[in-house]
């Protein structure tokens, strides 16, 4: 992943990274980067986070703010314990120890779309504390510092037409997480599988959709760079990143900048940066002694947030399935390997993820063990990732989009697995579904025979016709594959299948073939 990422960005590549012995990990030999990652979640709650304003995505701006969101004198706050029991779940996921007692600050600093001049928030006593989250098989870990709550702000934008700066208020307050890794990761993939990792986890237990396309979820990355063996060096923080691209592209441009520093004798300053996708490096945004003093103090309007016992077990009692659980038994009851695996649970992710907790069916680890009941879990699996999900990418759809519903995608499979339909034309099928938008509840038995594709035997003379045909049309594949390059015969193998209309069997097809190139 991280070489596809880097490849983007060459100047990178080629003053610094260079693969290790550990495969496509990106080093720069010698050197160690030291990464910590905060997360801003936006919480998945129907109600902001202090007052009743709904939430809004698509809104006309401004069309969502309470006279609290605009900060006018004399109103308070009232916390929504949905975004708590949500933040609960986050914490229980990560293994974190959620707080008996938390309290609320405010974060002071003056901007457009901050009307209060405060940011209500939880650095000092947060919600959760600790925690850990497991990369993948080869039990890598990163330890979760704490998770806090936070309001989100308002949005910013300028207008060319206007020449003004606008601000709409509709996401001020909405109810953040704040996720605080440890330091502990190593390398930019490290730090996406970390993003990756923690995005299903929010998705799963339904605390946020976690969209980085549409700001649901955003980065600050912290890098610092050290020769290996001695005391880690100065880290500067990267803003706002908003996809797992930029996550590995900036960790590499900044680790790549503080080398070249300190391979010249220069210092690195510790900063805040950006990161220009555009001219693929990280920029100044200020430097320590130009960081804002955010005078934190206890919000005098919120009392300190407790949580009995019982409020814990509530939220515990109420957990869906986590990644690693779900992962485990889909290998575990059906077999499956691990890239299906991750294929299934990263298709249709965050589309199932209502308000307030709500995570319904609809994603493809719920589809494939409808369709998976009574058959082969390695067919079902090999038409949702390598059919199905093929035809939504060509189209740019969503697997909510899906016209093939699990009884229709069953009923073609029996059919192939009878012999009644070939697997040609069942994936011709499956396109003219998607081509006319067929309704899911038609009959894919009565489907098959309207076009036609019914398997009947062919015979000897007709295949034989077949393949001659498909020989006189490729001649050049035909040569090639007398002179021993089988791996051109599946084209004319295809090409045959196209000819029958994928009535003829493809090992009758290919061994026709062989017999016929091989005279």
């Amino acid at each position: 992943m991280i070489s596809r990422v880097l490849s983007q960005y060459p100047q990178v590549q080629k003053r610094a990274l260079s693969s290790s012995s550990e495969g496509s990990r990106a080093t720069w030999p010698g050197w160690e980067t030291i990464i910590g990652i905060e997360v801003h979640s936006q919480i998945k709650s129907r109600h902001k986070l202090f007052s009743s304003s709904l939430n809004s995505v698509d809104e006309p701006p401004n069309t969502r703010v309470s006279l609290f969101d605009a900060a006018f004198p004399g109103t308070l706050p009232k916390l929504n314990r949905r975004c708590v029991d949500l933040a609960i779940r986050t914490a229980l996921g990560l293994r974190a120890s959620v707080q008996r007692r938390s309290a609320f600050d405010r974060k002071h600093y003056f901007y457009h779309d901050l009307p209060s001049g405060y940011q209500i928030t939880q650095s000092y006593s947060p919600i959760a504390k600790g925690g850990v989250l497991l990369l993948d098989k080869a039990n890598r870990t990163v330890r979760i510092k704490q998770v806090q709550l936070e309001q989100d702000t308002g949005k910013t934008t300028f207008s060319d037409a206007l020449k003004s700066t606008q601000v709409d208020l509709n996401r001020a307050g909405a109810g953040l997480m704040e996720i605080v890794s440890e330091p502990d990761m190593r390398t930019p993939e490290e730090a996406a599988a970390y993003v990756r990792t923690l995005q299903a986890l929010l998705r799963s237990v339904g605390a946020s959709d976690g969209n980085m396309e549409q700001g649901s979820l955003r980065c600050d990355v912290n890098v610092s760079v050290n020769k290996v063996g001695e005391p880690w060096g100065t880290r500067c923080e990267i803003k706002n990143l908003n996809s797992i691209k930029s996550v590995q592209a900036a960790i590499a441009c900044e680790a790549d900048r503080q080398i070249s520093l300190l391979q010249k004798g220069s210092a690195v300053s510790q900063e805040t940066r950006g990161f220009d996708e555009s001219r693929v490096m990280t920029f100044k945004l200020r430097s320590k002694e130009d960081a804002p003093e955010y005078r934190y103090m206890p919000d005098p309007n919120l009392p300190p947030l407790i949580l009995t016992e019982k409020d814990i077990e509530r939220v515990r009692q109420s957990m869906p399935e986590l990644p690693h659980e779900t992962s485990a038994r889909l290998e575990r009851g059906y077999g499956l390997v691990p890239r299906d695996i991750q294929v299934l649970m990263s298709v249709g992710s965050g589309t199932n993820v209502g308000y307030d907790g709500d995570v319904g069916p609809g994603n493809a680890v719920q589809y494939f063990e409808a369709v998976a009941k009574g058959r082969e879990p390695k067919a079902v699996v090999n038409w949702i990732t390598q059919e199905l999900v093929a035809q939504l990418g060509r189209r740019n759809e969503n697997f909510d989009q899906l016209p093939v519903s699990t009884q229709q995608l069953g009923d073609l499979i029996d059919l192939v697995q009878a012999g009644s339909i070939t697997g040609t034309s069942a994936k011709t099928v499956v396109r003219h579904m998607f081509n006319t938008q067929t309704p899911r509840s038609a009959s894919i038995s009565e489907l098959v025979d309207t076009l036609g594709l019914r398997a009947e035997a062919v015979s000897d003379h007709a295949l034989k016709g077949f393949c001659e045909q498909a020989i006189q049309e490729l001649p050049l594949e035909a040569d090639l594959v007398r002179k021993g390059n089988d791996k051109v015969l599946m084209k004319i193998v295809g090409k045959v299948m196209k000819l029958s209309k994928g009535t003829a069997d493809a090992k009758m097809v290919r061994a026709t073939l062989q017999g016929m190139l091989s005279s």
